[in-house]
């Protein structure tokens, strides 16, 4: 049974009135593409203090998490998202807690991550359990979503203060800082969990830092959250100033250690969180500034959520006021519904929350009816005809509704999800779609009965398969890749027959190498029975889940092989009968290895 979170239910309602709110306001605007409500970009959970990493041409965005209902900065993990369009983002889960550290007692709060010689670094302040005090830990990882081990076991450096950021110079050397009330930092070594020298303070009131006016007990703006990076020959660093209502405002160096100079506010005090957290990246030609406010329903100074805006620098280097926009920054490109997309990939939501999945990463939950996800910027083309969505559920289930440009917008297609016997325990459904060309944003809107209906794993729509798709003829036998009377059950050997143009023998073949055949009741992939890799395994329709078997090669010699075993899709014993079976065999060339889609 899953457990109900009526608390959150009730945040991701109001959300919903928020996002109807913005369109509201908007449907008198006569431009093409009136803003809409895209910021904060994750509604699932309270995230604050952002930390944006550029890996491998994805950003990845670490946050810390204010559990719900806060009335102080309640913080026991770490999040970590992603994008390569910067509004749909896909959830990654928490792969850093509290629990990481075995000496940590509480307070995970800001944090940054960092890539050097293939393994991702995470800085983060903590209170050592020994001391009462704060401490700032380091964790290491493979991958940029982890998941995180403690690479010391004990804090890295420890002088009670906290918000630590991690800057790789040009050069090679690493540099950590942090600091509330005071700005400190230290050299790195090129393990980046060890450092040479002395914790150095940065003199605040001697260098750069602006003026607080009517404060002789704290002079100068820095407040807290570095961060610090280089562009150019020109280092800068971003700090939250004044608190409270904090700020965000910066100040440049001709070095990483100063002196600095300071040069003005970047975002004014705005939104309805006390505290502010600024990062700062280049991605994609663009330049963009994370932070954090309380937006969200429910939210304030300690339930926040992180946001982002696209900015451009002035002409001197210098960094322009930015403001906080509900519309947010606008989508690199587009998005593929060709391919597999995770559930959990979202510009807006409402209602739902996230968790992990047993076929892992994590699946979309807690849906309900009337719940929704948009999914910004999908490019279909000249059209899909067929969508196919990785469900499970442990009651009745319910429907996924497919629409395009909002959660009551055209109708273009509905799948049917039933029970399954389990929260994780996962089956494949699909549904024709009509309607769905050229780009649009698609809502994928749940109904059904009343409680928990379903888990949501992943989705992809395929093009030209329609109500079904098309023959796979064997050019030796003249006949068609056939499902036996078009079963809906996994593990049915295939075969050849005639060729009828019905259920059972409509065949698609995805940019991702699935080949899948829509029966009329589901959409099922050609699988390598048993992940066989031998002579004889049976080719047989199991549901989708992407594994190397169920990925095959269309060959321009007419062969079709398996990506995990190399072998052909052979007819047994070259038959050309009604029910010869289909099978895997070393690839000879022969009239019965050679097919036609």
């Amino acid at each position: 049974m899953k457990t109900p979170h009526p608390r959150r239910r009730r945040i991701a309602a109001a959300v919903a009135a928020v996002f109807a709110a913005a369109l509201l306001s908007t449907a008198a605007d006569p431009s093409p593409d009136p803003a809409q409500a895209d910021n904060p970009i994750i509604q699932t959970v309270y995230t604050a203090d952002p930390a944006p990493l550029v890996h491998n041409g994805r950003v990845y965005l670490y946050t810390g998490h204010d559990e719900d209902g806060s009335t102080w900065f309640t913080m026991k993990d770490w999040r970590v998202w992603s994008s390569d369009d910067m509004v749909n983002w896909t959830d990654h889960g928490s792969p850093l807690s509290l629990e990481t550290f075995s000496w940590a007692r509480q307070d995970a709060w800001a944090g940054q991550a960092v890539e050097r010689g293939g393994k991702f670094y995470w800085y983060v302040p903590v209170i050592n359990d020994a001391t009462g005090r704060p401490a700032i830990g380091v964790a290491v990882a493979d991958s940029p979503t982890g998941p995180f081990r403690d690479a010391l076991g004990h804090p890295l450096v420890q002088n009670g203060e906290i918000d630590p950021t991690v800057f790789i110079d040009t050069d090679g050397q690493a540099y950590l800082y942090w600091g509330n009330p005071n700005l400190w930092y230290v050299k790195l070594n090129a393990d980046m969990i060890s450092y040479s020298g002395s914790v150095t303070q940065i003199p605040l009131t001697t260098q750069g830092f602006g003026t607080r006016p009517n404060s002789t007990e704290r002079p100068t703006l820095y407040e807290e959250g570095p961060w610090v990076y280089k562009r150019g020959s020109l280092y800068y660093m971003v700090f939250a100033a004044q608190c409270c209502s904090e700020h965000i405002a910066y100040s440049t160096s001709p070095g990483p250690t100063g002196p600095w100079t300071y040069r003005g506010t970047v975002m004014p005090t705005q939104g309805s969180s006390f505290t502010n957290h600024a990062g700062v990246i280049d991605y994609k030609g663009g330049s963009y500034f994370f932070y954090h406010n309380g937006a969200l329903p429910g939210g304030g100074g300690f339930t926040r959520s992180v946001a982002v805006e696209r900015f451009t620098y002035n002409a001197d280097g210098t960094i322009p006021q930015i403001n906080m926009t509900s519309a947010g920054a606008p989508q690199i490109g587009t998005l593929n519904p060709y391919v597999r997309q995770e559930a959990e990939t979202i510009a807006w939501t409402s209602g739902v929350e996230t968790e992990r999945s047993g076929e892992g990463g994590m699946n979309v939950g807690w849906i309900e009816n009337g719940d929704w996800i948009k999914v910004k910027g999908a490019a279909f083309g000249t059209g899909a005809n067929q969508f196919t969505a990785r469900v499970a559920s442990a009651t009745t289930g319910g429907r996924i509704e497919v629409r395009l440009d909002g959660q009551n917008g055209p109708l273009v297609g509905t799948c049917t999800v039933g029970g399954t016997g389990g929260w994780q325990t996962w089956t494949s459904v699909s549904c024709p779609v009509s309607g769905a060309t050229g780009t649009h944003d698609l809502y994928l809107k749940f109904t059904g009965g009343s409680g928990s209906l379903f888990n949501f794993d992943w989705w992809r729509f395929d093009a030209g398969a329609g109500s079904g798709g098309g023959d796979l003829q064997a050019v030796g036998a003249g006949k068609c890749l056939d499902v036996p009377n078009a079963s809906t059950q996994p593990g049915v050997q295939v075969q050849i027959r005639d060729c009828s143009g019905g259920p059972g023998q409509q065949w698609t073949h995805s940019a991702a190498g699935e080949l899948s055949v829509y029966t009329g009741g589901s959409r099922l992939c050609l699988d390598a029975s048993g992940n066989g890799t031998a002579n004889g395994t049976a080719a047989v329709t199991w549901s989708c889940h992407g594994g190397a078997n169920q990925r095959w090669n269309v060959n321009a010699d007419g062969t079709i092989t398996g990506v995990q075993s190399g072998l052909c899709l052979d007819v047994s014993g070259a038959s050309t009968a009604n029910g010869a079976l289909v099978q895997l065999w070393t690839c000879h060339g022969g009239s019965n290895q050679r097919w036609s889609l």
